[in-house]
């Protein structure tokens, strides 16, 4: 466990894929109360508008749903990136999960002002609201999906799902052509679409980068490495809080937290159940 994610973890939300769909539900309904989608363009992620005091944008650019043609098709689909999307987090942990959802967005944040600059810099003074309009809906969380695809591939790469529910396929190979799809279509598309996706990739690199040692590896296998990291951690016996009066530690109980008594006389340091109840260490 990194000292981040001890300090963090316990904010990590669960089930977060189910809440992203949650949200797509919402937009669905949105975009169907308004046909000529005012409200979606008012909600997405637009740098001109969020920079001229529309702030709200930064968070409600994640109800905007995926495009859709069939519902039929559309509600296959989001079960589908729930159930992989819930697979991961229980095999990374809510807290990983949280921070590779978390970064994509950041990415995708950051991706936007990254093509406002780039406007700035070309078009000069020339820039005005409606170069944005459209544009803003390229950085939505449809990428962000296809990263949470790709991760996923990567980390269960002979996992075997149905092509069009009949051809049996491994997920890597699907990961491939979605890593081309994704690569003709930034070759094709005009520079807006382009930091758009890059900005996922760049989720996906950064992922792929710092989790080599997690590649390959089944569930249960991933398990039983954290597992032995834990078991490695607890008989060395090398902790940094020790309560004096029950004597747990960080390792025993990740969510305790630990005080010194300013009244006692030395250096007691105590849990959050005996830190108002021990007695007073006092030297004579």
């Amino acid at each position: 466990m990194s000292p981040f994610e001890r300090k963090f973890g316990k904010y990590a939300i669960k089930n977060l894929s189910f809440v992203l769909v949650v949200c797509y539900a919402v937009g669905y309904v949105l975009r169907i109360m308004d046909r000529s989608d005012t409200l979606i363009f008012f909600l997405s992620l637009d740098p001109y508008a969020i920079l001229h005091g529309q702030v709200w944008r930064l968070v409600t650019w994640i109800l905007i749903p995926p495009p859709s043609g069939n519902i039929f098709f559309t509600l296959i689909m989001l079960y589908f990136y729930c159930s992989i999307g819930t697979t991961l987090e229980r095999t990374w942990g809510t807290y990983r999960y949280n921070v590779y959802l978390l970064q994509g967005m950041v990415f995708t944040i950051a991706g936007s002002f990254l093509f406002l600059a780039f406007q700035y810099v070309f078009n000069g003074n020339n820039v005005t609201e409606y170069d944005f309009l459209f544009s803003s809906l390229y950085f939505s969380t449809y990428y962000i999906n296809m990263s949470i695809f790709l991760a996923f591939a990567a980390t269960f790469p002979d996992v075997e799902v149905l092509l069009m529910f009949i051809i049996p396929i491994k997920v890597k190979w699907l990961g491939v052509i979605y890593g081309v799809m994704l690569l003709f279509e930034f070759l094709q598309s005009g520079v807006d679409r382009k930091f758009a996706i890059a900005a996922s990739l760049l989720n996906f690199i950064v992922f792929f980068v710092t989790s080599r040692n997690m590649m390959h590896l089944n569930p249960k296998q991933i398990h039983r490495r954290q597992e032995f990291k834990r078991d490695v951690r607890r008989n060395t016996g090398v902790t940094k809080h020790k309560c004096a009066i029950c004597g747990r530690t960080e390792v025993d109980s990740p969510d305790l937290q630990f005080r010194f008594c300013s009244k006692c006389d030395g250096n007691y340091e105590y849990c959050e159940e005996h830190l108002y109840t021990h007695t007073h260490v006092k030297r004579n």
